[in-house]
């Protein structure tokens, strides 16, 4: 038996919204799901509701809930990147869930997109966190995306046979698919003045917007300095469909402190070929909820691989 526990609680003024998965008899390690924006605590496709329900099924506590500015939650979401400004939400989120359930001794966070930079930021500080899972990590940056974006559309494209069909039968835009293919190529090669990768704004996905701060570090580099001042184990789950992961695993590729990081013993991965970014089909999502629990329940882990 699991009870479903609707709960209120106060961030800086603002009341926060939340759900508690409650089984009968709580493991001592909860799990915590941090939305990615603009999401609630649903999920898409009730993505973070029937997981919490999976695995509350099997012994383990799941709180979810709504941080500021998003879903029935009071005050305002950050801009432009609401994974930098979620920090004290997930916190007081983490208090009110071991005020909630008092057998829990360890807490687990667990995040989609943005909601999984949030966790990389904000784990290390603090010490109930012995766990972080994160699934497909958005790390936001335009030059980064536009790399993706060459990789992932543009070698699907080549094999596709409706592509070839358009060709032969004098369908095909030339001097649009070059203008496209040329930006992208000039957004991919580009980067600040300093030689750093701009931030994009998750609103304008193809756009390139400001650093929040005169001088601040990109968002990417502050992610990896969490996962590397983190020290609990860490959960890597990657869609093979998706340019946010194919975004990310470009820049674990290719920049040392993420490579090093990775492959780390302490780090689980899997790589999901045929999912999306949301995992959106019935198998997918179930998948992911048999990793998690898995994860959840053992000690060992699984080497990620990185090309």
């Amino acid at each position: 038996m699991t009870q479903e526990r609707p709960i209120n609680f106060n961030c800086e003024g603002n009341r926060l919204d939340g759900i508690i998965h409650l089984p009968e008899q709580p493991a001592k390690q909860g799990l915590l799901i941090i939305v990615g924006g603009p999401q609630y605590r649903v999920g898409s496709h009730r993505q973070f509701l029937l997981l919490a329900r999976n695995l509350a099924a099997t012994g383990i506590a799941v709180m979810r809930f709504d941080y500021r500015g998003m879903g029935d939650s009071e005050g305002e979401m950050g801009i432009p990147e609401p994974c930098e400004h979620i920090d004290q939400d997930i916190r007081t989120a983490v208090d009110t869930f071991i005020t909630q359930v008092p057998e829990l001794e360890e807490v687990a966070l667990w995040g989609l997109c943005d909601g999984a930079s949030a966790a990389l930021l904000y784990a290390h500080t603090d010490p109930r966190v012995t766990g972080v899972a994160v699934l497909n990590p958005w790390v936001s940056t335009a030059a980064g995306a536009a790399k993706a974006y060459l990789k992932h559309y543009y070698t699907k494209r080549l094999l596709s046979a409706d592509f070839w069909r358009k060709i032969l039968h004098f369908e095909f835009n030339f001097i649009a698919s070059l203008k496209s293919f040329l930006s992208s190529i000039v957004a991919a090669t580009s980067g600040t003045k300093k030689g750093q990768l701009e931030p994009r704004n998750p609103k304008e996905p193809n756009s390139t917007a400001l650093a929040n701060t005169v001088g601040e570090r990109p968002v990417h580099e502050r992610m990896a300095d969490g996962l590397q001042a983190f020290t609990g184990r860490v959960l890597l789950i990657i869609s093979g469909n998706d340019l946010i992961a194919t975004e990310f695993m470009n820049l674990a590729s290719s920049n040392e402190k993420w490579r090093q990081q990775l492959l780390s013993p302490r780090i689980t991965c899997h790589t999901f070929q045929e999912a999306d970014h949301t995992f959106s089909c019935r198998a997918w999502r179930d998948q992911v909820a048999v990793w998690t629990r898995d994860w959840m329940q053992s000690s060992g882990s699984v080497k990620c691989e990185i090309s």
